[in-house]
């Protein structure tokens, strides 16, 4: 029964946030993550500390997940939702005023925003499509109605077990995770391990890289060694065939059977001996 909520909450947190844009300046009111002061910078959907949505009469920031308050006689900024300086909100015609107080109305000035008696373009809040913040708040409670379970612990009586349960079966410390689950949390953890995690990849990438081009170089060196060292091997062999043919047929040998050849007559035959010796094949009757 648990997971049947997550949708609902999925959805609702994106739906509910909204810009809240001062009608005069045309510039949107962004929560501080340091020390919990409004600033009045240009309107960037993109950023969670300009992102606004109504938790009953309060507004919370998603950036920093705390709620405008009043601080002061007329200062306001944001602080822990639910702490002393918690402050809960009337809207009427754009305007914005403390809940059973009587300082003023959120104004826009040159410092930030602040209370003051004086109502105008500088107290009325919009969100970017022009639209009151107070028509958001009614949208956000008409929301409220269609998921109950999710923002309130609504508990009927059974008359059978005499017990408190929820409408639809969901415990309230159940209820309680679910909505500190889905809350919007500051993604800045998220995005520096992600960029720590790009360096050390980028890093070992460059490693891997420089071992590959060192093991290449070292592969090449070893094939043109070997195809050297090949190429000499022949060379020795072919010069150690060739040596006994030069010793067989050396010119000192060949001096020496020069004699016999010249004394040789015109029609004989001579048989060269392997022990060196060489005789007429037809001997003189």
């Amino acid at each position: 029964m648990k997971f049947f909520w997550i949708i609902p909450f999925f959805l609702l947190q994106d739906t509910e946030a909204f810009l809240m844009k001062n009608a005069k300046v045309k510039l949107c009111l962004q929560a501080s993550p340091m020390n919990g002061d409004l600033l009045l910078e240009d309107c960037n959907p993109e950023s969670d500390f300009q992102d606004w949505s109504w938790q009953g009469d309060s507004l919370m920031n998603h950036g920093t997940q705390s709620c405008l308050s009043m601080v002061g006689a007329n200062r306001v900024q944001t602080s822990l939702c639910g702490s002393a300086g918690y402050t809960s909100w009337d809207c009427s015609n754009s305007l914005l005023s403390p809940l059973g107080s009587s300082q003023g109305y959120l104004v826009a000035n040159r410092k930030g925003v602040a209370l003051n008696s004086v109502g105008g373009l500088k107290a009325q809040w919009q969100d970017v499509a022009d639209r009151s913040v107070c028509e958001e708040k009614a949208a956000t409670a008409e929301q409220d109605r269609y998921f109950p379970a999710a923002l309130a612990s609504t508990h009927v009586y059974d008359h059978t077990a005499g017990n408190m349960t929820l409408a639809l079966g969901i415990g309230q410390e159940e209820l309680e995770e679910l909505l500190w689950f889905f809350r919007r949390e500051d993604p800045s953890t998220w995005n520096y391990s992600v960029l720590a995690l790009s360096v050390v990849a980028l890093i070992l990438g460059l490693l891997l890289l420089a071992i590959n081009i060192v093991r290449n170089r070292k592969r090449k060196i070893h094939v043109y060694r070997e195809a050297v060292q090949t190429t000499q091997q022949a060379e020795l062999e072919a010069k150690q065939a060739l040596m006994p043919v030069q010793e067989e047929y050396s010119p000192a040998e060949l001096r020496k059977q020069e004699p016999v050849l010249q004394d040789q007559r015109s029609g004989e035959v001579v048989v060269h001996w392997k022990d060196g010796t060489v005789t007429s094949l037809y001997t003189e009757i």
